[in-house]
């Protein structure tokens, strides 16, 4: 779920005005939905493969052309910023698995290249796969490793861009400017 946080704190620092709430609710949709890989597992697609978990679903090129699409099917006011808000959105969920620290690593360039990538630093906590291995000490240190990792960064980044908006907006109000 830490995933749908990128997206929710993006919405933040764009503005109330910027997106609608069906493109924010589906920038939190987009964030998770690479993960629905772990499907193929049941299907005998094999983790390293193309199709396999953290593979082409959780490519830059994948995030592209959901993003392209699912804009197009909404029609928002706003197209190329829910356009760029719904990519950054998916495109989120692999660079943030690429700071974890397991796995096989992230199929970022799928199509274009079969490898799988980390960052140069994996701080994160990998997730375990599966609800019972999740609700354990091993998921317990996991949700620290995202708070400390994912939550806190993005509600500190949040927040200051919110009260910089405000203070813009005050003075702009004052000075009598646009913004």
């Amino acid at each position: 779920m830490s995933h749908a946080m990128v997206p929710l704190a993006g919405a933040l620092i764009l503005g109330r005005n910027r997106l609608s709430l069906p493109v924010i609710a589906t920038g939190a949709v987009f964030a998770m939905l690479p993960d629905a890989d772990v499907i193929g597992f049941g299907l005998g697609i094999e983790y390293g493969d193309s199709w396999g978990h953290r593979g082409a679903s959780h490519s830059l090129v994948f995030a592209a052309a959901a993003a392209l699409f699912v804009t197009a099917l909404l029609r928002p006011d706003r197209y190329y910023v829910a356009a760029v808000f719904l990519f950054l959105s998916m495109a989120s969920h692999g660079l943030l698995d690429m700071l974890t620290s397991g796995g096989l690593g992230v199929a970022l360039l799928w199509p274009f290249e079969q490898a799988r990538h980390f960052a140069p630093l994996t701080p994160i906590a990998v997730s375990p796969i599966g609800l019972s291995d999740f609700i354990s000490a091993r998921g317990i240190a996991v949700l620290y490793s995202e708070a400390v990792w994912i939550w806190m960064p993005l509600t500190l980044i949040a927040a200051a861009s919110v009260v910089i908006r405000k203070r813009t907006d005050k003075w702009c109000k004052q000075n009598g400017t646009a913004r």
